[in-house]
């Protein structure tokens, strides 16, 4: 699938600790919901012991965004909180286990559900950032990310993939003129699937008849840009665009809203308008935050006010608009840890860097709405040429995937609100993920929180130093894409314990297991409609 700034990069629009964990679960329980044509009666979630889920679904929110979803709900539903007990209210029957099967994915989610007859195997995995993809139905293997309606026909029995070669060659017989985005027959050793892939829904005359011939199932989309057939996009990489350019001059933000344009079939203002209402949703975030939030299930307290009247105070040293840029990074990771409406940024866990960066700077700049939207465009195009070849999720990279992404990101969109050219937004890029390797993911007591705000802080200051030594001509020495190589490298080089399992680092200090171990008692000793906890 190919990459949006709209579903991979900027968003998704969530509540919860983690988009790789809330958002991307989510959307696994919505395709597995319709996958059983609703709320499921039973419903077994399995882990594999070896990846990170087993030590921080629970904490990082897996089990709310899995049930929110089999529930129907969005990713920024207010009810997210209490998911699961709504999951079981409605009277499912919910058991998690830990098994040793060895998925090669450190995030796979395996359910088996069954609702008014229907029994279903689902196996998918949380690729970063809120995405997803689903590779198995049944031990039948397949590919879909929620970018496409997925109508599934499932086959059978000892003749099953005969049976499904057949019913997909009369499918244009069944339906004349009726042309499918991708058709594929997928062959398992229980069964085989035609899965058809279209823009808009099949009609209802073509389902039933192919429910004449064996069981459908149709998945609705879960990611707000669809996909197309004869989709393409300019370029995939920060050379490939330097290649397009030309040396033209073209600003980094024109070539995102070309980019968007291409990828999702939108118009110029379409791209510019939907990012102008995160800009506008972000701006509502960082007020809430500065204002003060309250949620008993999180380490740290409201500390954004403090911060706040001690700038007002002029208690604080140092530059008054970093001072600004940290009071804003303060106050989104409150708002994400208290359950309030943010957008991953590229993820939940590095949401802050970069909209606070861009929106303080932009402010101090007396720049608008628009301004701040091209700067983020700018700044999605910059994570397309990170997650096309590689990934945001710590647990595939560690924070230098979240932080280093994040950093590198508001970089670029620092350079393009200060009117830079496009070679000074990518050096201003590559200056800050470069020094940004190797960052480790820990977060203590599995709570997206510490190191995590450091981080943020650290990401968004990076990128202002980067962007300032870009603009001032300072070389890049690296080019973009090869920074991005190198992280992925250095990711296959990092421990297992040291990318988002709570197995390292400062997640196995004894202050960090005290902590813990609090959180823990007293989510156990309370109710979670009183306190919050979920």
């Amino acid at each position: 699938m190919l990459v949006s700034i709209f579903n991979d990069v900027i968003g998704p629009v969530m509540r919860g600790a983690s988009s790789s964990h809330c958002a991307a679960a989510l959307r696994i329980g919505r395709l597995a919901r319709d996958l059983v044509g609703g709320t499921p009666e039973t419903l077994l979630v399995e882990f594999d012991r070896a990846g990170a889920l087993p030590t921080t679904h629970e904490s990082q929110g897996s089990d709310m965004g899995l049930c929110g979803g089999l529930l129907g709900w969005e990713a920024d539903d207010a009810r997210l909180p209490d998911a699961v007990a709504a999951l079981e209210s409605a009277g499912t029957m919910l058991r998690f286990e830990t098994v040793d099967v060895g998925d090669p994915h450190p995030n796979t989610y395996r359910l088996t559900l069954a609702r008014a007859g229907r029994s279903h195997t689902l196996r998918a995995i949380s690729t970063g950032g809120g995405m997803i993809e689903l590779i198995a139905i049944d031990d039948v293997p397949l590919s879909a990310h929620g970018d496409y309606h997925e109508t599934l026909v499932l086959c059978a029995g000892g003749d099953a993939a005969a049976a499904a070669r057949s019913l997909a060659a009369k499918i244009e017989a069944l339906a004349p003129g009726f042309e499918p985005d991708a058709i594929a027959v997928r062959d398992g050793a229980a069964g085989s699937i035609v899965q058809l892939q279209t823009h808009a829904p099949v009609q209802a005359d073509l389902i039933a008849r192919l429910s004449a011939a064996a069981a459908v199932r149709s998945l609705a989309p879960v990611l707000p840009v669809r996909s197309r057939k004869g989709m393409r996009v300019p370029f995939s990489s920060a050379a490939e665009l330097l290649a397009v350019d030309a040396g033209r001059g073209v600003p980094l933000w024109r070539h995102a809203v070309a980019y968007e344009m291409a990828r999702g079939g939108l118009s110029e203002a379409d791209v510019l308008d939907r990012m102008v209402a995160i800009v506008r949703l972000l701006r509502g975030s960082i007020a809430a935050g500065i204002a003060g939030t309250t949620y008993d299930d999180r380490i740290l307290p409201a500390q954004a006010p403090g911060f706040a009247a001690a700038l007002a105070a002029g208690r604080l040293v140092g530059d008054p608009v970093l001072n600004r840029v940290v009071l804003a990074v303060t106050a989104l990771m409150e708002v994400k840890s208290s359950m309030g409406v943010i957008v991953a940024a590229p993820t939940a866990g590095a949401c802050a860097a970069l909209p606070a960066a861009v929106i303080t700077l932009a402010d101090d700049m007396g720049r608008d709405e628009a301004a701040m939207a091209r700067a983020l465009l700018a700044a999605g195009l910059v994570g397309v040429f990170i997650c096309t070849p590689w990934s945001f999720a710590a647990e595939v990279g560690g924070c230098q995937a979240e932080g280093g992404s994040a950093a590198a990101m508001a970089a670029a969109g620092i350079v393009t609100l200060a009117d830079g050219t496009l070679p000074q937004a990518l050096a201003a890029a590559s200056l800050a993920m470069q020094s940004m390797l190797g960052l480790i993911c820990d977060p203590v007591a599995s709570r997206v929180e510490v190191p995590c705000l450091g981080k943020n802080v650290m990401a968004a200051a990076n990128a202002l130093a980067c962007a300032n030594m870009a603009l001032a001509g300072f070389a890049e020495v690296i080019p973009f894409d090869e920074v991005v190589a190198a992280a992925a490298r250095v990711a296959g080089q990092m421990p297992r314990e040291l990318r988002c399992t709570a197995l390292g680092g400062l997640a196995i200090t004894p202050a960090s297991l005290v902590i813990e171990s609090r959180l823990a008692t007293r989510k156990a000793g309370c109710g979670a409609a009183a306190c919050g906890c979920g």
